[in-house]
Protein backbone atom coordinates (compact mmCIF):
# COMPACT_ATOMS: atom_id res chain seq x y z
CA UNK A 1 0.00 0.00 0.00
CA UNK A 2 1.63 3.23 -1.06
CA UNK A 3 1.29 6.87 -0.21
CA UNK A 4 3.01 10.05 -1.19
CA UNK A 5 3.73 8.88 -4.72
CA UNK A 6 5.27 11.35 -7.10
CA UNK A 7 6.42 9.01 -9.83
CA UNK A 8 9.14 11.39 -10.98
CA UNK A 9 7.06 12.96 -13.73
CA UNK A 10 6.17 15.97 -11.59
CA UNK A 11 9.67 16.47 -10.21
CA UNK A 12 11.67 19.12 -12.07
CA UNK A 13 15.30 18.28 -11.66
CA UNK A 14 17.25 21.24 -10.44
CA UNK A 15 19.83 20.94 -13.19
CA UNK A 16 17.25 21.19 -15.99
CA UNK A 17 16.19 24.64 -14.85
CA UNK A 18 19.66 25.96 -15.63
CA UNK A 19 20.16 24.34 -19.05
CA UNK A 20 20.35 27.67 -20.93
CA UNK A 21 22.89 29.08 -18.50
CA UNK A 22 25.02 25.97 -18.94
CA UNK A 23 24.93 26.43 -22.74
CA UNK A 24 26.03 30.06 -22.46
CA UNK A 25 28.83 29.20 -20.05
CA UNK A 26 30.05 26.36 -22.28
CA UNK A 27 30.13 28.57 -25.36
CA UNK A 28 32.07 31.37 -23.68
CA UNK A 29 34.60 29.04 -22.09
CA UNK A 30 35.13 26.98 -25.25
CA UNK A 31 35.86 30.09 -27.31
CA UNK A 32 38.40 31.48 -24.88
CA UNK A 33 39.94 28.06 -24.21
CA UNK A 34 41.24 28.01 -27.80
CA UNK A 35 42.70 31.50 -27.39
CA UNK A 36 44.41 30.59 -24.12
CA UNK A 37 45.80 27.29 -25.43
CA UNK A 38 47.36 29.03 -28.44
CA UNK A 39 48.82 31.73 -26.21
CA UNK A 40 50.23 29.12 -23.80
CA UNK A 41 52.02 27.31 -26.61
CA UNK A 42 53.31 30.57 -28.06
CA UNK A 43 54.64 31.95 -24.75
CA UNK A 44 55.68 28.69 -23.11
CA UNK A 45 53.75 29.54 -19.93
CA UNK A 46 52.83 26.52 -17.80
CA UNK A 47 50.45 28.66 -15.77
CA UNK A 48 48.58 29.62 -18.94
CA UNK A 49 48.61 26.01 -20.09
CA UNK A 50 47.17 24.85 -16.76
CA UNK A 51 44.48 27.49 -17.02
CA UNK A 52 43.66 26.33 -20.56
CA UNK A 53 43.51 22.78 -19.25
CA UNK A 54 41.08 23.84 -16.55
CA UNK A 55 38.98 25.57 -19.19
CA UNK A 56 38.97 22.36 -21.20
CA UNK A 57 37.64 20.44 -18.21
CA UNK A 58 35.10 23.22 -17.68
CA UNK A 59 33.80 22.80 -21.22
CA UNK A 60 33.86 19.01 -21.08
CA UNK A 61 32.26 18.99 -17.64
CA UNK A 62 29.46 21.31 -18.73
CA UNK A 63 28.96 19.22 -21.87
CA UNK A 64 28.58 16.10 -19.72
CA UNK A 65 26.20 17.97 -17.44
CA UNK A 66 24.05 19.03 -20.39
CA UNK A 67 24.06 15.51 -21.82
CA UNK A 68 23.04 14.07 -18.45
CA UNK A 69 20.26 16.63 -17.96
CA UNK A 70 18.91 15.98 -21.45
CA UNK A 71 18.97 12.21 -20.99
CA UNK A 72 17.41 12.40 -17.53
CA UNK A 73 14.67 14.68 -18.84
CA UNK A 74 13.46 12.19 -21.41
CA UNK A 75 10.63 9.87 -20.54
CA UNK A 76 12.09 6.41 -20.14
CA UNK A 77 10.70 3.93 -22.68
CA UNK A 78 12.54 0.96 -21.15
CA UNK A 79 10.31 -0.71 -18.57
CA UNK A 80 13.43 -1.89 -16.72
CA UNK A 81 14.40 1.70 -15.87
CA UNK A 82 11.85 2.14 -13.12
CA UNK A 83 13.61 5.24 -11.77
CA UNK A 84 14.28 6.76 -15.17
CA UNK A 85 17.73 8.21 -15.84
CA UNK A 86 18.01 10.63 -12.93
CA UNK A 87 21.30 9.10 -11.72
CA UNK A 88 23.07 10.20 -14.93
CA UNK A 89 23.37 13.67 -13.40
CA UNK A 90 25.20 12.24 -10.40
CA UNK A 91 27.49 10.14 -12.60
CA UNK A 92 28.39 13.26 -14.58
CA UNK A 93 29.28 15.09 -11.37
CA UNK A 94 31.52 12.21 -10.28
CA UNK A 95 33.21 12.14 -13.70
CA UNK A 96 33.87 15.88 -13.41
CA UNK A 97 35.54 15.38 -10.03
CA UNK A 98 37.79 12.60 -11.38
CA UNK A 99 38.69 14.61 -14.47
CA UNK A 100 39.61 17.74 -12.56
CA UNK A 101 41.76 15.71 -10.15
CA UNK A 102 43.64 14.25 -13.11
CA UNK A 103 44.28 17.69 -14.62
CA UNK A 104 45.55 19.03 -11.29
CA UNK A 105 47.94 16.09 -11.01
CA UNK A 106 49.25 16.66 -14.53
CA UNK A 107 49.96 20.34 -13.82
CA UNK A 108 51.84 19.52 -10.61
CA UNK A 109 54.03 16.95 -12.39
CA UNK A 110 54.86 19.35 -15.20
CA UNK A 111 55.62 22.17 -12.75
CA UNK A 112 58.04 20.02 -10.76
CA UNK A 113 59.91 19.19 -13.95
CA UNK A 114 60.25 22.90 -14.76
CA UNK A 115 61.74 23.90 -11.43
CA UNK A 116 65.16 22.75 -12.60
CA UNK A 117 65.18 25.06 -15.63
CA UNK A 118 62.21 27.48 -15.86
CA UNK A 119 61.86 28.97 -19.38
CA UNK A 120 61.57 32.69 -20.04
CA UNK A 121 57.94 33.72 -20.40
CA UNK A 122 56.76 37.02 -21.98
CA UNK A 123 54.91 38.63 -19.09
CA UNK A 124 52.93 41.10 -21.21
CA UNK A 125 51.16 38.51 -23.33
CA UNK A 126 50.71 36.30 -20.31
CA UNK A 127 49.01 39.11 -18.37
CA UNK A 128 46.73 40.11 -21.24
CA UNK A 129 45.48 36.57 -21.86
CA UNK A 130 45.02 35.87 -18.14
CA UNK A 131 42.98 39.07 -17.72
CA UNK A 132 40.71 37.99 -20.57
CA UNK A 133 40.33 34.58 -18.98
CA UNK A 134 39.39 36.17 -15.68
CA UNK A 135 36.58 38.15 -17.34
CA UNK A 136 35.20 35.05 -19.09
CA UNK A 137 35.33 33.01 -15.90
CA UNK A 138 33.58 35.72 -13.91
CA UNK A 139 30.74 35.67 -16.43
CA UNK A 140 30.52 31.86 -16.28
CA UNK A 141 30.71 32.03 -12.48
CA UNK A 142 27.69 34.34 -12.41
CA UNK A 143 25.76 32.13 -14.82
CA UNK A 144 26.21 28.95 -12.78
CA UNK A 145 26.22 30.22 -9.21
CA UNK A 146 22.49 29.89 -8.52
CA UNK A 147 22.27 26.44 -10.10
CA UNK A 148 25.17 25.14 -8.01
CA UNK A 149 23.02 25.53 -4.89
CA UNK A 150 20.31 23.27 -6.30
CA UNK A 151 21.98 20.60 -8.42
CA UNK A 152 25.04 18.45 -7.75
CA UNK A 153 25.47 18.21 -11.50
CA UNK A 154 25.55 21.98 -12.02
CA UNK A 155 27.74 22.20 -8.92
CA UNK A 156 30.34 20.06 -10.66
CA UNK A 157 30.52 22.48 -13.58
CA UNK A 158 30.46 25.44 -11.18
CA UNK A 159 33.40 24.13 -9.14
CA UNK A 160 35.42 23.69 -12.29
CA UNK A 161 34.72 27.32 -13.21
CA UNK A 162 35.73 28.38 -9.67
CA UNK A 163 38.98 26.47 -10.08
CA UNK A 164 39.61 28.11 -13.43
CA UNK A 165 38.78 31.54 -12.02
CA UNK A 166 41.42 30.98 -9.34
CA UNK A 167 43.76 29.87 -12.10
CA UNK A 168 43.27 33.12 -13.99
CA UNK A 169 44.01 35.14 -10.85
CA UNK A 170 47.13 33.07 -10.26
CA UNK A 171 48.36 33.60 -13.81
CA UNK A 172 47.86 37.34 -13.44
CA UNK A 173 49.92 37.31 -10.23
CA UNK A 174 52.65 35.27 -11.91
CA UNK A 175 52.70 37.60 -14.93
CA UNK A 176 53.05 40.66 -12.71
CA UNK A 177 55.91 39.06 -10.73
CA UNK A 178 57.73 38.02 -13.89
CA UNK A 179 57.21 41.42 -15.47
CA UNK A 180 58.50 43.33 -12.44
CA UNK A 181 61.30 41.04 -11.28
CA UNK A 182 62.05 38.63 -14.12
CA UNK A 183 61.70 35.74 -11.64
CA UNK A 184 60.63 32.88 -13.96
CA UNK A 185 59.94 30.47 -11.10
CA UNK A 186 56.68 32.34 -10.50
CA UNK A 187 55.11 30.54 -13.46
CA UNK A 188 55.44 26.90 -12.24
CA UNK A 189 54.91 27.88 -8.60
CA UNK A 190 51.57 29.56 -9.34
CA UNK A 191 50.56 26.59 -11.49
CA UNK A 192 51.12 24.23 -8.53
CA UNK A 193 49.32 26.50 -6.05
CA UNK A 194 46.25 26.75 -8.26
CA UNK A 195 46.17 22.99 -8.85
CA UNK A 196 46.34 22.26 -5.10
CA UNK A 197 43.71 24.88 -4.19
CA UNK A 198 40.97 23.24 -6.23
CA UNK A 199 41.51 19.69 -4.93
CA UNK A 200 39.57 20.01 -1.61
CA UNK A 201 36.46 21.26 -3.44
CA UNK A 202 36.83 18.52 -6.00
CA UNK A 203 37.08 15.84 -3.33
CA UNK A 204 33.96 17.23 -1.63
CA UNK A 205 32.03 17.02 -4.89
CA UNK A 206 33.20 13.45 -5.47
CA UNK A 207 32.23 12.49 -1.93
CA UNK A 208 28.72 13.90 -2.38
CA UNK A 209 28.28 11.99 -5.64
CA UNK A 210 29.52 8.72 -4.11
CA UNK A 211 27.14 9.08 -1.15
CA UNK A 212 24.23 9.29 -3.58
CA UNK A 213 25.45 6.37 -5.68
CA UNK A 214 25.83 4.07 -2.65
CA UNK A 215 22.36 5.17 -1.47
CA UNK A 216 23.53 6.52 1.87
CA UNK A 217 20.96 8.54 3.78
CA UNK A 218 21.05 12.28 3.00
CA UNK A 219 23.48 14.06 5.31
CA UNK A 220 20.93 16.72 6.20
CA UNK A 221 18.41 14.16 7.50
CA UNK A 222 18.40 12.51 10.92
CA UNK A 223 17.02 9.01 10.27
CA UNK A 224 16.22 8.55 13.96
CA UNK A 225 14.07 11.67 13.79
CA UNK A 226 12.32 10.40 10.65
CA UNK A 227 11.54 7.09 12.36
CA UNK A 228 10.27 8.84 15.49
CA UNK A 229 8.06 11.18 13.45
CA UNK A 230 6.44 8.29 11.58
CA UNK A 231 5.95 6.40 14.85
CA UNK A 232 4.17 9.47 16.25
CA UNK A 233 1.51 9.37 13.52
CA UNK A 234 -1.85 8.48 15.15
CA UNK A 235 -2.62 4.79 14.59
CA UNK A 236 1.01 3.70 14.07
CA UNK A 237 2.49 1.44 16.75
CA UNK A 238 5.74 0.44 15.05
CA UNK A 239 8.03 1.53 12.22
CA UNK A 240 10.51 -0.83 10.61
CA UNK A 241 12.37 -1.39 7.32
CA UNK A 242 12.84 2.37 7.02
CA UNK A 243 15.05 3.45 4.13
CA UNK A 244 15.84 6.99 3.01
CA UNK A 245 18.12 7.82 0.09
CA UNK A 246 18.71 10.44 -2.59
CA UNK A 247 17.80 9.68 -6.18
CA UNK A 248 19.37 12.85 -7.56
CA UNK A 249 19.73 16.47 -6.45
CA UNK A 250 16.58 17.65 -4.73
CA UNK A 251 14.88 14.23 -4.83
CA UNK A 252 14.99 12.41 -1.50
CA UNK A 253 13.08 9.12 -1.44
CA UNK A 254 11.80 7.00 1.44
CA UNK A 255 10.20 3.63 2.05
CA UNK A 256 8.94 2.17 5.32
CA UNK A 257 6.69 -0.46 6.84
CA UNK A 258 4.15 0.76 9.39
CA UNK A 259 2.43 -1.52 11.90
CA UNK A 260 -1.06 -0.22 12.69
CA UNK A 261 -3.20 -0.37 15.79
CA UNK A 262 -6.42 -2.42 15.41
CA UNK A 263 -8.67 0.65 15.37
CA UNK A 264 -6.50 2.69 12.99
CA UNK A 265 -8.01 4.00 9.75
CA UNK A 266 -5.71 3.04 6.94
CA UNK A 267 -6.42 6.05 4.74
CA UNK A 268 -5.97 8.53 7.57
CA UNK A 269 -2.67 6.95 8.63
CA UNK A 270 -1.24 7.04 5.11
CA UNK A 271 -2.28 10.65 4.61
CA UNK A 272 -0.83 11.75 7.95
CA UNK A 273 2.42 9.88 7.35
CA UNK A 274 2.80 11.37 3.87
CA UNK A 275 2.17 14.88 5.18
CA UNK A 276 4.66 14.36 8.03
CA UNK A 277 7.41 13.34 5.60
CA UNK A 278 6.64 16.26 3.32
CA UNK A 279 6.25 18.97 5.97
CA UNK A 280 9.07 17.95 8.32
CA UNK A 281 11.64 16.43 5.97
CA UNK A 282 10.73 17.61 2.45
CA UNK A 283 10.38 14.02 1.24
CA UNK A 284 7.77 13.99 -1.51
CA UNK A 285 8.22 10.45 -2.81
CA UNK A 286 7.50 7.85 -0.14
CA UNK A 287 6.31 4.26 -0.44
CA UNK A 288 4.63 3.09 2.76
CA UNK A 289 3.49 -0.45 3.50
CA UNK A 290 0.96 -0.90 6.30
CA UNK A 291 0.63 -4.06 8.40
CA UNK A 292 -2.19 -4.57 10.93
CA UNK A 293 -0.96 -5.71 14.33
CA UNK A 294 -3.32 -8.66 14.10
CA UNK A 295 -1.01 -10.21 11.50
CA UNK A 296 1.91 -10.03 13.89
CA UNK A 297 3.00 -6.49 13.07
CA UNK A 298 5.99 -7.71 11.14
CA UNK A 299 6.57 -8.65 7.54
CA UNK A 300 8.87 -11.38 6.33
CA UNK A 301 12.51 -10.27 6.43
CA UNK A 302 14.00 -9.17 3.12
CA UNK A 303 17.03 -11.39 3.56
CA UNK A 304 19.60 -8.64 2.90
Amino acid sequence: MGAGHDHGGQALRAGAKHRNRLWWAAGLLAGFMVVEAVAALATGSLALLSDAGHMFTDVLGIAMALAAITAAGRVATDSQRTFGLYRLEVLAALANAVLLTAVAGFVVVQAVRRFSDPPDVPAGWMLAVAAGGLVINLIAFGLLRSGAKESINVRGAYLEVVGDLLGSVGVIVAAVIIGLTGWSYADPIVAVIVALMILPRTFALGRSAVRILVQAAPEHLDITAVRARLAAVPGVCDVHDLHVWTLTSGMDVASAHLSLEPAAELGAVLTSAREALHDDFHIDHATLQVEPVATGGRCSPAGW
